[in-house]
């Protein structure tokens, strides 16, 4: 097989293996449901059982990225998907609350993968075609999306330890392939002596600060909401657990699958450009989508009348189809930053702007269910994202809008 042959299987093999990871890693927004009412959870205890695969999937990519360097991507994938596999299997055996914590540790290894296909992906395009190779790869996160529309299903027809049972069949079967098409190249390995310690000494840069906060937002605001939503469609509009997936999907689908097409809008408007419009566009729909549903009376000439404000599914659902959309082209623009203004040293701060995403897709769904708990308010998941982006929002006016051209008195006059 020629080299080119090589990197399309690589591509699109590798692509396929994290697709089926990232489904995986999802596992707990749906059978958590199940669940929660086997046990009797609430709703920070629901939190906290989503997000524990995360802080694993979290955690271990900036050592999985070293290994990808070290011993190559090949391996280093190809034993990830290996452990995951008998984790997921004892997931259909576990009956106590803390069986599903300890489990769902190993089973998040899964969501390690962005860390080892990323860096293995590239390696196999010239530089100018990386960009679009690492685009195609992220797209993996729409296993979101796939979770969604497998899980439920199995759900319904044979109860909810059906579905590790599939899922550990789907890796194993993934693995396989992966192994069978995958390729080596012995020229793409690089001596790496950084540390995690090393890597950890970045964040004392404020832009790499400033990166993390973004990222969080995007990538760790895209997890916790796909492993929320389908419990608050059911919630919030009575939704059966198949239909509640579903209209979830319009937020992961977009949210996975258009990654590329924000990289190829960062190459072209620029990061800076793509992820200011990402904010914004995200605060809007937040601001909405924070409203609870609430009466209020008027007095009238003709006496009290009551008005009903509150979204219904159908507004809520492009809503939320229109901030995946958002999410999707701002993961994108971040690590173009990263490219842009690290380009010497991309694989340490990628790495920890990437555990920083991880980690607010750990926090986050722990924190939704505390904020639930405290208020009764399911729609305070979204107040407190709204939160975050005003952060990213002023964080980025003072260090990037504030001091250009356009916003001073220097500017020149607009023409079109």
């Amino acid at each position: 097989m020629t080299k080119k042959g090589q990197a399309l299987s690589v591509l699109v093999v590798s692509t396929l293996a994290f697709t089926v990871c990232f489904m995986v890693w999802m596992m707990f927004g749906v059978i958590g449901i199940p669940i929660k009412k086997t046990l009797g959870l609430n709703a920070t205890e629901f939190g906290l059982l989503t997000a524990m695969p995360v802080l694993t999937g979290s955690l271990i990519r900036v050592p999985l990225g070293i290994w990808t360097d070290k011993y190559g991507g090949r391996i280093v994938m190809a034993l990830l998907m290996a452990l995951t596999v008998p984790a997921i299997w004892l997931m259909s055996y576990a009956t106590s609350y803390w069986h599903f914590l300890t489990i769902g540790l190993f089973v998040g290894l899964a969501g390690g993968a962005f860390s080892v296909g990323t860096p293995y992906v590239a390696r196999w395009f010239p530089k100018s075609q990386q960009g679009f190779a690492m685009g195609i790869y992220g797209a993996g996160n729409s296993g979101a999306a796939v979770n969604k529309f497998v899980a439920p299903a199995l759900v319904v027809a044979f109860g909810w330890t059906m579905v590790p049972q599939v899922y550990a069949a789907i890796m194993f079967g993934a693995l396989v392939l992966f192994w069978l098409f995958s390729h080596s190249d012995p020229g793409h390995l690089v001596p790496s002596h950084v540390k995690f310690s090393d890597q950890l000494k970045a964040l004392k840069d404020p832009t790499v600060l400033k990166y993390c906060q973004y990222y969080s937002i995007v990538f760790g605001g895209y997890v916790a909401l796909s492993l929320w939503m389908v419990q608050y469609y059911v919630g919030e509009f009575g939704l059966d657990i198949r239909s509640a997936a579903l209209l979830a999907a319009c937020f992961s689908l977009p949210g996975g699958v258009l990654r590329a097409v924000g990289g190829w809008m960062s190459d072209k408007w620029g990061a800076h450009s793509v992820t200011w419009w990402v904010l914004w566009v995200s605060w809007v729909c937040l601001f909405l989508l924070s409203y609870p549903q609430f009466d209020f009376t008027v007095a009238t000439v003709n006496g009290p009348k009551t008005f009903h404000i509150g979204l219904n599914v159908y507004l809520f659902t492009a809503l939320m189809f229109i901030l995946g959309i958002a999410f999707a082209f701002g993961k994108a623009s971040v690590f173009k930053y990263i490219s842009d203004d690290y380009p010497t040293n991309i694989g340490t701060i990628s790495g920890i702007v990437g555990l920083a995403g991880g980690m607010g897709g750990f926090v986050l769904p722990i924190m939704f269910g505390g904020l639930m708990d405290l208020t009764g308010i399911r729609s305070s998941a979204f107040m407190l994202m709204y939160g975050v982006v005003w952060v990213s929002l002023i964080w980025m006016f003072w260090t990037e809008v504030r001091g250009r051209e356009v916003m001073g008195h220097n500017a020149k006059p607009f023409t079109l």
